[in-house]
Order: structure tokens, then C-alpha cells, then sequence
């Protein structure tokens, strides 16, 4: 079993510490007619956080481009008893946008593409691959108002087309960047602002997702682990994600965010009929995972903005835990 890095639990200290020092930099005002401070919502600036998307819509005719970077480093396989063992190091890059446009102020439309670079048992891709293509509509039913305990409320619809490399993956083993599978989530966000003692405000969203996945054909070797002249089907189990999150707006344009979010992954159904009527069949573990994110934001104007930070799964069941830096750029126009 290993022990967790020294730099895994860092991020939560960063962000307590981040906090600390918010708190001087913004302490309570007095205003002129006597009244304690209390931040004004136009006088925040966010990006948001590195995991839970935000429940307002675009307004009509406004786009949103938001670029991701990431490379999730594995530093432990955790077991069905929430044991972790060693695993060999590797580099696995990743790259997701988000490509939005307000079509009404209600409804926002658009798609997130995605791409991958994968190092590891001494191997690496063959370069930069695509990923599966995930199409999204976005419907808002309530807004919040200031004053008003109703917070920004919306529906979500994905559909996931598996675009991405999947399977006869026997020469390149690391290409598989696909799940070779349809996939429909439906998800709820939901978004409030609260005031802190010192006036500044807290952002909070809390989403929840759940995704299905349809059948696909597998030959050779694949990202479901097949090994090489396999030929049958596979079908992804279904999965579940809450996430709970925060924004610390420290001044107008400095904001300290942080994600705490759980995933659970139903068993992945690999299965084969020969034509003798011989049968192969394999159900992975259910997966479960702990995931924690803190970040830093820094935007420079109410449409710009860049975040920094890192995700880490540090428990679960079934999983892998990883460490995963991250930066995005979120640019409204």
C-alpha cells in the first residue's frame, strides 16, 4: 500500500490559507450612512470552479469559449477495501472546450470537444488524439434574485458520440481516447450567493448528473481492457456525480474556488458469443470515487478570466487515485 504524496494534501491548506488572508484584505467597511459592508454583486468577478458548471444561461446572441488543460497523474490504485498500491508512473493529457451560445436567454446550446495524450508503460501515443464529442443543451427554470431565497436553476442534456478511439488499439495501446459508446446525462445545477461576516460574497452551486450508456462492438485490444483478437460487445455502466462547490470572492477579480465532489460508476458489462456458441463475459467492479478540487482565479475583466488549480482523487473503491493540474481560460463574448 502506498502512503499519499506529500503535495496531495496541500491544496486544501492553500485554499483555507487563501481564505485567511481574504478576510484581511476584505474586512468589514462602514458605510456613510453607518451601515456594515456588504459586496454589491457587480462588483464580483468569477470564472468558476474547475468541476461543477454554472446553472445560469448565456444572454441571447452571447458566446462563451472556455479551453481546459490537464494531466492526470496517477499515484495509487485503490481497492475494493479502500486500500492503495503502487502503480507505474505515467502522463495522461487532456484537453476538453466548451463551446457555448445563448440561442434565447433561457436556453444555451453547444458542444465540447476533446482531445488526449497518453504516456505510459513506456509508451506513448502515436500524438495529440480526439476524444469523444459531447453535444449540450442547457434550459434555465428559475433565476436568482438578490434578496430572494430562489436560487439560478437549470436542466441539462448531454449526448456523448463516441468520435474518439476505442478499440483495435493491439499496435497502439495508448490511442484509446473514446468510449466507443452513445451516452445521455441529465443533470441539475443549481447556483446561490451568500454573504460572509466580513461582506464579500460566496458563490455556491451544487450539480447533479447522471449518464447512461448504450452498447458498443469491440475487436482487439481496448480501452475496456480486451485483449487482441477479441470480438464481442461492451457496455459501459451508468454513472453518478454530485458536486458541491465554492467561490471566496477575496477582491474584484481574485476569487478562491473549490470543488468536493463524489462519482459512482456502475460495472461495465464486456461480453461475447463465439460462433461454436462458446461464451466469454466480464463485469468490472462498481467504482467510486472521492473527488476533491481547489483553484485559484484571476479575472481581468467581468468576461475574461483564467483559473489554476488542481483536482485530486485521494479516496474511493474500484479507482484510481490521481493528481491532476489544471488550467482554463473563460472568455465571454
Amino acid at each position: 500500500m502506498t502512503s499519499k504524496p506529500r503535495w496531495a494534501g496541500y491544496g486544501l491548506w492553500f485554499i483555507l490559507l487563501l481564505g485567511t488572508a481574504g478576510v484581511g484584505l476584505a474586512r468589514p467597511a462602514v458605510a456613510a450612512e453607518g451601515a456594515p459592508y456588504r459586496q454589491a454583486l457587480d462588483e464580483a468577478w468569477w470564472t468558476g470552479p474547475l468541476l461543477a458548471s454554472g446553472a445560469s444561461t448565456l444572454p441571447k446572441g452571447r458566446a462563451l469559449i472556455e479551453p481546459y488543460l490537464c494531466n492526470a497523474k496517477p499515484y495509487g490504485r485503490i481497492d475494493a477495501k479502500g486500500r492503495r498500491h503502487d502503480t507505474p508512473d505515467e502522463d495522461n493529457w487532456g484537453s476538453q472546450t466548451y463551446l457555448l451560445y445563448g440561442v434565447t436567454d433561457t436556453f444555451t446550446a453547444g458542444l465540447i470537444p476533446r482531445f488526449g495524450y497518453r504516456r505510459a508503460g513506456g509508451r506513448s501515443s502515436s500524438g495529440f488524439g480526439l476524444g469523444d464529442l459531447t453535444l449540450q443543451g442547457q434550459y434555465r427554470l428559475t433565476q436568482y434574485r438578490e434578496g430572494r431565497r430562489t436560487p439560478t436553476i437549470s436542466l441539462v442534456l448531454q449526448d456523448t458520440l463516441p468520435v474518439g478511439r476505442q478499440d483495435k488499439l493491439d499496435n497502439r495501446p495508448n490511442d484509446g481516447f473514446g468510449s466507443g459508446a452513445y451516452a445521455t446525462t441529465l443533470g441539475v445545477n443549481s447556483q446561490t450567493y451568500f454573504w460572509t461576516p466580513n461582506g464579500r460574497i460566496l458563490r455556491t452551486r451544487l450539480n447533479l448528473a447522471y449518464t447512461r450508456s448504450a452498447q458498443a462492438d469491440v475487436r482487439g485490444a481496448s480501452v475496456d481492457g480486451t485483449p487482441s483478437g477479441f470480438s464481442g460487445q461492451a457496455r459501459p455502466g451508468d454513472s453518478f456525480n454530485l458536486d458541491l462547490a465554492f467561490e471566496y470572492s477575496i477582491t474584484r477579480q481574485w476569487v478562491a474556488a473549490m470543488d468536493i465532489a463524489y462519482q459512482r460508476d456502475a460495472s461495465t458489462h464486456v461480453f461475447r458469443t463465439g460462433v461454436d456458441g462458446t461464451a466469454f463475459e466480464r463485469r468490472s467492479p462498481v467504482g467510486k470515487a472521492l473527488i476533491r478540487a481547489q483553484a485559484i482565479e484571476y479575472n481581468m475583466t467581468s468576461a475574461v478570466g483564467v483559473i489554476v488549480g488542481a483536482c485530486i482523487i485521494p479516496a474511493g473503491r474500484n479507482t484510481t487515485a490521481s493528481f491532476t493540474p489544471v488550467i482554463a481560460v473563460n472568455y465571454v463574448l
